[in-house]
């Protein structure tokens, strides 16, 4: 799922304060980072820009996802044996993770903010960012594991 919660002119400001190029495939690579929900990878960035742009290099998919890494407007994910994925909530919650299917569900928890700022506050700790990723199976996974089961015993 998209959303148009940034726009252009912040991928414009946030490439120049880094000294980079504000170049249409930069700008389309930031659009559709900054307004993924899907957790992308950055081959997936890569494939989706070039629909656009087809002279776009993967290296520049990469340096660009730095870029927002370093502003702190993007979080890699990096998963187990799998390729990282990129994450343009930067608000506190959840990720919940499937280490089968790879799917990453966001959710939002008002506890998370609550222990974020008590665990700050008593340690005098200024936080810059939070992420609590969980590694799991979901649902889907799950379900689908445990009727395959069912029919092995039968």
């Amino acid at each position: 799922m998209t959303t148009a919660k940034h726009s252009d002119a912040s991928a414009i400001e946030a490439l120049r304060s880094k000294g980079y190029k504000a170049t249409p495939q930069r700008i389309a690579i930031c659009r559709f980072a900054l307004n993924s929900r899907d957790h992308p990878t950055a081959q997936q960035v890569y494939d989706e820009v070039k629909k656009i742009h087809p002279t776009v290099s993967l290296a520049t998919v990469y340096k660009t996802l730095q870029v927002l890494e370093n502003l702190d407007l993007i979080q890699e994910i990096v998963l187990p044996q799998r390729q990282a994925r990129f994450d343009s909530y930067t608000k506190p919650h959840i990720n919940l993770i499937c280490l089968q299917c790879g799917n990453i569900i966001d959710l939002d928890d008002t506890t998370t903010i609550e222990i974020t700022g008590k665990v700050a506050a008593a340690a005098r700790f200024k936080p810059k960012g939070q992420r609590i990723d969980i590694f799991g199976t979901c649902r889907r996974c799950y379900t689908s594991t445990s009727h395959s089961q069912k029919q092995d015993l039968h």
